[in-house]
């Protein structure tokens, strides 16, 4: 593989904090990481291998268009250019049927899990036209396919962003970049900590193979990330242990 700059936004989450580990191993990738919390992102960097290639890192909140242009204007500037972007940052909403939910439950929903990826789009394809290359790959969830009751606003969100992946790859295929989903189910990550074990238990029985872990997931972002997936666009790629074959 040919020298490559990665862009990853929500890179402080475990999902996030895992695929930088993954993508920093590699001496030919260089990469940028984004968070909201300065906090998380510094125990990201804490976690990643020696020897990997050159790692920015900046705080940014991605529903805010000016702050995600700004963590794209930074890989321009210290790399090049992006080459690929994984736009992971997400939130989960109030746990609750749709009458007992608030506006501003949909709205904080709508803001990060949507209007992040809607900027991260924004400020990443005029670079990617320019190049005439690059590859975008979206966190999306096994719930914008299916139905979780009591997280109406999750997974309308999470359905709005595959379908806006789906829009994407439509729109910018012959700018020669690609854009992907990958639809995970539920995996262990410190949202779940809190959960009594019946809980959790009563999340794993709903799949198959039992409950994912973040190593489970890196392998789905390497390739739509990566050149074997050079054919490869508008699809969204479930990863899930099974939770949507029934």
């Amino acid at each position: 593989m040919t020298r490559r700059t990665m862009v990853i936004n929500g890179a402080g989450g475990s999902l996030g904090g895992a695929l930088a580990a993954h993508f920093a191993a590699d001496p030919q990738t260089d990469l940028v990481l984004s968070d909201v919390s300065q906090a998380a992102l510094d125990a990201t960097l804490a976690g990643l291998p020696s020897g990997g290639g050159s790692v920015e890192a900046l705080v940014a909140d991605v529903g805010d268009f000016d702050q995600v242009e700004a963590v794209i204007a930074r890989a321009v500037e210290r790399f090049g250019g992006v080459d690929a972007l994984i736009s992971n940052a997400g939130i989960l909403s109030p746990n609750g049927r749709i009458h007992n939910l608030q506006t501003e439950d949909w709205e904080r929903a709508f803001r990060v899990n949507v209007l992040g990826a809607v900027n991260g789009i924004k400020a990443t394809v005029p670079v990617m036209r320019a190049q005439q290359a690059g590859t975008i790959v979206l966190t999306a969830s096994v719930s914008g396919l299916t139905a979780w009751s009591h997280a109406a606003p999750y997974c309308a969100t999470k359905a709005a962003v595959i379908q806006l992946g789906k829009v994407a790859a439509v729109e910018y295929a012959r700018d020669g970049i690609r854009v992907n989903c990958v639809c995970p189910g539920t995996f262990e990550s410190a949202i779940h900590a809190e959960l009594p074990p019946a809980a959790l238990d009563s999340i794993a029985a709903k799949h198959p193979l039992g409950l994912g872990a973040v190593a489970d997931l890196v392998g789905a972002y390497d390739y739509l990330a990566g050149p074997a997936s050079g054919w490869t666009t508008g699809t969204a790629l479930v990863v899930d242990g099974g939770y949507s074959a029934p």
